[in-house]
């Protein structure tokens, strides 16, 4: 999941330098989302393998 957001994150500097502003947009949301859930499911799962 780290990876898609990563993935994102490249098409979405990519983008932006080539002056896509619509694409760079939409990969930068997709990339926030997928980061926020990574860090939930990293945290969920920190908290519950100690148990």
């Amino acid at each position: 999941m780290l990876g898609n957001a990563m993935l994102f994150l490249i098409i979405a500097i990519i983008a932006g330098v080539l002056g896509f502003t619509g694409i760079a947009g939409v990969a930068t949301s997709i990339a926030q989302i997928l980061f926020v859930l990574f860090l939930i499911l990293f945290v969920v799962s920190l908290l519950f393998g100690r148990r």
